[in-house]
């Protein structure tokens, strides 16, 4: 499974990506809006801590359950849109990659699971709870060298920022 800091980084990448070649509304991605979208791509995994807290009080949260579905990306689209409606665009636009964050979140855990019947999506929930995953990207080589893959996407981010000038546009 990738590190919280790939799931951070990809949003950041893809909103920035998008901001820079495809939207007409460049005013509504600021740099506050791209770490909003490194939020939501950690998201997914707030079960995490919420399970250390659970566990305290005697019971315990399944890691990638309700958090791991499209669901909840679609639960914080619904208020995007609703906002975007009545013409509240920048703050729609913070529900919209949110849910960005958190369906690419649960995109990338597909990816990298050993047992799909363990640790895979459940991506037609509440539908079904049948777990599904890829493990297209999974071996034990590309574990252990994952703060490596999290550096080298990191620099090339910034390299990438810093080569287009863009980190001014955002200030």
């Amino acid at each position: 499974m990738p590190f919280a800091v790939t799931h951070v980084l990809a949003s950041i990448i893809l909103v920035d990506l998008y901001r820079d070649y495809f939207t007409k509304h460049k005013k509504y991605f600021t740099i506050h809006t791209l770490f909003i979208a490194g939020l939501g791509g950690l998201l997914p995994d707030i079960d995490i801590p919420l399970n250390w807290i659970s566990s305290k009080l005697g019971f315990e949260l399944a890691h990638r359950g309700l958090t791991h579905t499209p669901l909840l990306a679609l639960l914080v689209l619904v208020p995007g849109l609703i906002l975007w409606k009545y013409k509240h665009h920048k703050k729609a636009v913070y529900f919209f990659v949110i849910a960005l964050g958190i369906f690419l979140h649960i995109f990338l855990d597909s990816f990298f699971i050993t047992n799909v019947e363990t640790e895979g999506i459940m991506w037609l929930y509440p539908f079904s709870e049948k777990p599904y995953g890829f493990n297209v990207l999974f071996n034990e080589t590309f574990v252990a060298y994952g703060a490596a893959i999290d550096a080298f996407i990191l620099i090339f981010w910034l390299w990438w920022e810093e080569r287009r000038h863009k980190i001014k546009d955002f200030i």
